[in-house]
């Protein structure tokens, strides 16, 4: 017990006020992300539209994304990270009502298009504000907190989303709008504006930066390649919310089978994440990220060999060790890499890499789905998951040398928001 004590002060203790804050916004805000859990089942059966239809929608909010995370990012920085967040979270509760009534093909995609860039634009003004707040050596552990909360509403809000779409759809596009209000409300009356202020600090701040921010990360190809690796995982990571429940639907499951097996993957974390920062530690990080590919891509390839609900569970519980493999190798590795001036901009660019895969994942995924078959979608993510195994093995010692020279230049580094959206995320819902 006491051992027990000294391990949860370890974990939890020391940290700002203001981090509980955000992660209590974030805890509730996943426990109401009901709607993109259910999107593709909700568009295919409720609103009868093709799987290639509905990859279409789920694409466009990609799309929504990816330009909300580009703008957010830049907002972040010039305007503060509090009025961006309080705007991206009830501008997305508007979107999330206005999805919910939309009944036309056209206007479902529109508000799929308008909430992913709603809801995405807060996720690079909410990293940055958690590492303005938590001091250096706590950050790995407050993002690993993080992302336990986000993973513990998920696994609730999946099982209580597949009983709610049993009785009426539109409640959980109520209730998911309700939590990003309340989310809202938190961080209007409790969080308070971290970015520097003041003409000295906007003076230091514009010495520091490069001009044409922009073009200084999208000429750093060392940054880029591993942004292009992400990618490539989260192609794979993401058909678990738009392909996979149209999978199980045609073997028969219903919705309420759908969010429990789905659930596995949100309580496997919040049992087990909090100890695998210990268990990697000192391993090589590029040896973890390829090996996380691996795992990755073998648990959505025997997706191919599936029809039955322990099949499935089995499925989810293989990448989800995968995906915990993944995240902190990710966030400390983005943390060497990222120069703090350009903070909000590199958190940008690498959100922006899920958003290109939320719009690319589910399009292509139905494409392959209807034209060669089930079976060679999910082996095709296999595939995919061992070339970026390969990539990173072939790549991992350049981030290092990279990485260490970054270290010893001075350069204040600062770990960016890495965690993947899982079907909480996905971190395509906000944070």
């Amino acid at each position: 017990m006491r051992t027990m004590r000294s391990w949860f002060r370890e974990t939890t203790g020391g940290l700002p006020t203001t981090f509980w804050y955000l992660w209590t916004g974030t805890l509730i805000n996943r426990l109401g992300s009901f709607v993109l859990v259910f999107l593709a089942i909700y568009l295919t059966q409720e609103r009868g539209f093709s799987a290639s239809q509905a990859g279409l929608v789920l694409g466009l909010w990609g799309v929504g994304g990816a330009v909300g995370t580009t703008a957010g990012g830049t907002l972040a920085d010039r305007w503060g990270r509090r009025p961006t967040l309080l705007t991206a979270h009830v501008g997305a509760a508007v979107m999330m009502l206005g999805l919910g009534l939309a009944k036309d093909l056209w206007a479902v995609a529109l508000g799929a298009l308008l909430l992913g860039l709603f809801a995405e634009a807060a996720r690079p003004a909410f990293g940055a504000m958690m590492i303005d707040v938590v001091p250096a050596k706590d950050r790995l552990r407050a993002f690993s907190l993080n992302y336990w909360a986000i993973n513990l509403g998920f696994a609730c809000a999946a099982v209580l989303a597949g009983l709610a779409a049993q009785a009426d759809y539109l409640l959980l596009f109520v209730v998911d709008a309700a939590t990003m209000l309340i989310t809202a409300l938190i961080i209007f009356t409790r969080v308070p504006e971290t970015r520097q202020s003041g003409r000295a600090a906007a003076a230091a701040a514009a010495a520091k930066a490069p001009r044409g921010a922009l073009r200084t990360i999208l000429t750093d190809r060392v940054y880029l390649g591993f942004v292009a690796l992400n990618l490539l995982a989260a192609l794979v990571f993401l058909q678990h919310i738009s392909m996979l429940p149209i999978a199980m639907s045609d073997d028969g499951l219903s919705p309420a089978t759908y969010g429990s097996v789905i659930a596995l993957n949100g309580v496997l974390i919040v049992i087990g994440q909090l100890f695998v920062p210990r268990l990697i530690r000192g391993r090589s990080r590029s040896h973890v990220l390829a090996l996380a590919a691996v795992v990755m891509g073998a648990g959505f390839g025997l997706t191919a060999f599936a029809g039955t609900v322990w099949l499935y569970g089995l499925t989810v519980l293989i990448w989800t060790v995968g995906e915990m493999l993944n995240s902190p190798s990710n966030s400390t590795l983005i943390a060497e890499l990222s120069p703090a001036e350009l903070r909000g901009r590199y958190q940008g660019v690498f959100s922006l890499s899920w958003q290109i895969a939320g719009a690319c994942a589910p399009i292509l995924g139905g494409l392959v789905r209807e034209h060669a078959g089930n079976a060679t979608l999910w082996l095709a993510c296999a595939a995919i998951g061992v070339v970026t195994a390969v990539a990173h093995l072939v790549s991992g010692p350049v981030r290092e040398r990279r990485a260490t020279a970054l270290r010893r230049s001075g350069e204040a580094l600062a770990p960016v928001g890495a965690t993947p959206p899982t079907a909480a995320q996905p971190e395509p819902a906000t944070a």
